[in-house]
């Protein structure tokens, strides 16, 4: 019995000195990830227009393609517009605010939509007499696009859902105003009711415009 015990004990401690002697498993080693993955360690970039919206393309009133890209360097103001809306003399407004500033870099973009109220019936000849003969706009005007709904065009998909917070959202009604910069990022929006030529449009717009050379 004393023998059958000694042997056991030696058994344990044999077995607790081998496992002694073996290594743990071993653990990954830690990685910097700010060394090897910069981008793993960046928080999530802040959504904006920078690039999407100058990288759009859109056809004019005339049927020719437009890039927005040909615009970069300069402040733009896009509107969803209207021939029969309660708001269609902002044209006025907007011809004038496209003429006070655009020697100094501003482009003001018409968007004919009839997603609101089907207040753009027209084709693309009647709205250009309309606005050319009632309003003397000689600003761009853009063809008619979808600027809500499952046809949105992708211009206006873009400003509704990859803008910074304040600023993305479905367009509402006619005469939404959207402000980029000099660098195509989406800097302000203006809903309907707000004049283009109010003091707010007209700061933000200054405040906007390319840097003097």
């Amino acid at each position: 019995m004393l023998r059958s015990c000694a042997a056991l004990v030696v058994l344990a401690l044999v077995a607790c000195d081998s496992s002694a002697k073996t290594p743990p498993n071993p653990q990954p080693a830690k990685t910097d990830l700010a060394k090897t993955d910069p981008m793993k360690t960046q928080p999530a970039p802040i959504a904006s227009a920078t690039g999407p919206i100058i990288d759009h393309e859109v056809e004019t009133l005339e049927g020719t393609k437009q890039k927005l890209s040909d615009y970069r360097g300069k402040a733009v103001l896009l509107v969803n517009v209207a021939s029969e809306c309660g708001y269609t003399p902002q044209y006025a407004q907007l011809q004038e605010l496209y003429g006070r500033y655009k020697d100094r870099g501003l482009v003001v973009l018409g968007f004919p939509s009839n997603d609101f109220g089907g207040q753009e019936p027209g084709d693309a000849q009647q709205i250009k007499e309309f606005v050319t003969s009632k309003f003397a706009v000689d600003f761009p005007m853009m063809g008619k696009v979808h600027a809500k709904g499952p046809e949105i065009a992708p211009l206006y998909k873009t400003l509704t859902e990859e803008t910074p917070e304040g600023m993305k959202g479905e367009v509402k009604w006619n005469f939404t105003k959207f402000l980029l910069d000099p660098t195509g990022k989406v800097v302000a929006r203006f809903e309907s009711p707000i004049e283009p030529m109010s003091a707010e449009v007209t700061a933000a717009v200054e405040k906007a415009l390319p840097a003097k050379s």
